[in-house]
């Protein structure tokens, strides 16, 4: 069974938190993953940088762009030709910073300086946690607004909220992964918004 609404949600302004980790009685969360990218305003030699650099994966024939791979913090980076970067891998962007500063550093090997301070854009935050309640999914599916459920091909429920925009993946088990957000506020804002709607739907159940 396939359910899909459309109503929008609200959302309501939270202050940044500055650890990755959040818990609290209803809920906890965790980043796994943050995607952001950069310009060097810089050309780099691919061709180069691959043959002085063990680190690297580089298939011009297939794709354009060349994979860095960073140990600390551990994440990979594709390098274009242009000077564009995407990181991914890193829980911070601190540690998106520091994997930058470290590209520039191997960059400098092959006598490509780069001289300005690069601007970081995240572009995706991927968080898993929990919120503490057993959920009933085909319920739920029925009873909230912006839902995807298809137990046949996945276990889990699709859930969207429009501003700020998100996505979750919600298991029965209470688990759940978020994806769509862009900073902490609007992650902790998400989850908020999440467990207010499940909490209302699940008092039509109890009903």
């Amino acid at each position: 069974m396939v359910t899909k609404k459309t109503t929008k949600n609200t959302s309501k302004k939270v202050a940044k938190k500055t650890s990755s980790k959040k818990s609290s009685r209803d809920s906890t969360y965790k980043i796994q993953n943050i995607v952001a990218t950069t310009s060097l305003e810089k050309p780099v030699p691919l061709t180069k940088l691959a043959r002085t650099q063990p680190n690297t994966e580089y298939n011009p024939e297939t794709f354009p762009g060349l994979v860095l791979r960073i140990k600390e913090p551990k994440s990979a980076v594709l390098v274009f030709s242009s000077g564009n970067l995407v990181c991914t891998g890193t829980k911070s962007v601190a540690q998106v910073k520091e994997v930058i500063k470290e590209v520039i550093k191997q960059l400098k090997k092959i006598n490509v300086k780069v001289t300005i301070k690069p601007k970081i854009t995240v572009q995706n935050i991927v968080a898993s946690g929990t919120i503490n309640l057993k959920l009933n999914l085909n319920f739920l599916a029925l009873e909230m607004e912006n839902t995807e459920y298809e137990p046949e091909q996945f276990p889990g429920l699709v859930y969207k909220i429009d501003e700020p925009n998100a996505t979750f993946l919600l298991f029965s088990n209470g688990k759940l992964v978020c994806t769509g957000t862009k900073n902490k506020a609007q992650l902790e804002d998400s989850m908020k918004q999440l467990l207010k709607n499940v909490k209302t739907a699940l008092k039509n159940y109890k009903k």
